[in-house]
């Protein structure tokens, strides 16, 4: 039998999971001591194999992830699948500057460790799988953006912050069914200047989508919709599988005239508008 077992930050979707996949979901205490140091533990865990189901926000949710591994294999598991949602420091891909270590490669081995086999959804570089052993699944769920989106989009375009993730924009866009797809070019015109603008497509009047992976500050974010602000364009919808949000963030992105923020559970917060439960179980 299998269980799924929630971290204290992905409480939401562990549960949107146990309702997908029809399999129980494991009472979880998480605690602190006086000191500091956390404690997960799962009371009276009795089964064969376990979900662990965590996003790696802070440096304590990583040590929630590694005691919950360890918990239930102390109790018994045979067999532990570890899902990180959002998988912290996983930008950390490359050392910055001699000295520095590899981040992600770190928490990578540190999370192998207790278990059998981990998934990530939409990783910001995909090659951060290859340094979990065995190689981690990567889960695609940009799909899903597609759902929160008002069905009457006029003549929508979905743009990409760039060239590179451009496949992100398609996904959206293919679920969605209609428009066109483009992304977001940076001329740099000095040290301190740089104009981004759409490559390509025409806005004007038109309804867009941005998508991304995740916004963490929406610094970029904004700036790119203040120039479709300025280009005349219609509704201004933005999208991301990891809403980090941080600080400002949302206020930013407001102020720049942005209509909504649409994010996945995959870090919870207001703006998950929709679940990415389905595509993991897909994979599980």
């Amino acid at each position: 039998m299998t269980t799924i077992v929630s971290g204290s930050t992905s409480q939401s979707l562990a549960a949107a999971l146990s309702r997908d996949l029809e399999e129980p979901l494991a009472a979880v205490e998480y605690n602190r001591f006086p000191d500091g140091e956390v404690l997960a533990s799962v009371p009276n865990f009795d089964d064969d194999r376990a979900i662990v189901v965590a996003s790696t926000v802070s440096s304590d949710a990583h040590l929630e992830v590694l005691q919950l591994q360890d918990a239930v294999r102390e109790a018994g598991a045979s067999e532990v699948v570890t899902v990180l949602p959002y998988m912290g420091y996983g930008r950390q891909d490359a050392a910055f500057e001699a000295g520095h270590p590899i981040s992600a490669r770190a928490v990578a081995r540190a999370i192998s460790t207790g278990a059998d086999r981990v998934l990530t959804v939409n990783p910001h570089e995909e090659a951060v799988c290859d340094f979990f052993e065995p190689t981690a699944t990567a889960v695609d769920a940009a799909g899903r953006l597609a759902d929160p989106l008002p069905d009457d989009l006029t003549n929508p375009v979905f743009l990409s912050p760039d060239a590179g993730a451009i496949d992100l924009a398609e996904t959206v866009r293919e679920a969605y069914g209609d428009g066109d797809t483009d992304y977001f070019e940076k001329t740099r015109h000095s040290g301190t200047e740089v104009e981004v603008t759409p490559s390509d497509v025409d806005i004007a009047g038109r309804d867009v989508v941005v998508t991304d992976d995740i916004i963490a500050t929406g610094s970029t974010m904004s700036e790119a919709v203040a120039v479709l602000q300025e280009r005349d364009v219609g509704n201004v919808f933005v999208t991301c599988v990891h809403p980090l949000l941080a600080r400002d963030a949302v206020t930013k992105l407001s102020r720049a005239g942005v209509s909504a923020i649409y994010g996945t559970d995959t870090i919870e917060r207001q703006t998950s508008t929709v679940s990415v439960a389905p595509a993991i179980a897909a994979k599980l």
